[in-house]
């Protein structure tokens, strides 16, 4: 009769691992990041990392999927719990600025600058997929608001969806460079402005 054999039962918190993989992530990027940074921070094996996450790109994917529940909701939350897309927008870009500048995390937003400076398509494809998703769900809510009358009837619903996305973007850069969250206060309400 074969034996099975076993593994040795995980010796780690797999949540509290991909949370500091999350963190590493989000501070160097995708592609500045090494295997071997992984393991250092995250204080295990890369056998380990392997075994409870697979390679780089499918932990970075994982990371991906948990940061934007965990840290970077506030979009998708605003456009389902707001009445309108102007006030959406509004509280997107109220609550900008200190979701990009929060004490103990790092600053700006992995969802922004997650692929920078990597070659990896799939890396970038998986990105850009997540970055049209919001501008897609903010247009959707902005056509809602033409089809009532909220908006005016000649609102370009799908590129007033990309400035507010841009300017999100930029307001994460900035934060991302040092710029002081009040500075970034005021970038947010001169880009809520620009709403009809």
């Amino acid at each position: 009769m074969a034996s099975t054999t076993r593994g040795r039962p995980r010796s780690f918190d797999r949540d509290a691992v991909l949370d500091k993989a999350i963190r590493l992530f989000w501070r160097r990027g995708y592609e500045a990041t090494s295997v071997r940074d992984l393991t250092e921070e995250l204080g295990i094996g890369a056998p380990s990392l392997y075994n409870a996450f697979g390679d780089k790109r499918r932990l970075f994917a994982e990371a991906l999927r948990v940061y934007d529940q965990e840290y970077g909701g506030f979009i998708q939350a605003a456009l389902t719990e707001e009445p309108t897309a102007k006030q959406a927008a509004a509280r997107v870009f109220a609550e900008a600025p200190a979701r990009y500048t929060r004490r103990g995390l790092p600053a700006g937003c992995l969802i922004v600058t997650g692929d920078v400076g990597t070659a990896d398509e799939e890396v970038t494809a998986s990105l850009r997929r997540i970055r049209e998703a919001k501008v897609a769900a903010f247009a959707d809510k902005i056509r809602a608001d033409i089809a009532s009358g909220e908006l005016p009837a000649d609102t370009d619903a799908h590129a007033l969806a990309r400035y507010t996305m841009s300017m999100l973007s930029g307001i994460a850069q900035a934060a991302r460079d040092g710029v002081p969250r009040t500075e970034l206060e005021r970038v947010a309400r001169i880009a809520l402005n620009a709403w009809p």
